[in-house]
This record gives C-alpha cells, structure tokens and sequence, in this order.
C-alpha cells in the first residue's frame, strides 16, 4: 500500500474528527 497515502487519511480523518468534536 502507499504509505504516503495512509498516513495522509489518517491525518485528514483526524482533523475532520477534532472539527467534527469541536462543533
């Protein structure tokens, strides 16, 4: 797999989570 890729979803779900949380 693209690791690149991975660590870059798993950045993008977190910061949509903590926006998510912070609303």
């Amino acid at each position: 797999p693209n690791v690149a890729g991975v660590i870059g979803s798993a950045i993008a779900a977190g910061v949509m989570l903590k926006y998510v949380l912070a609303m």
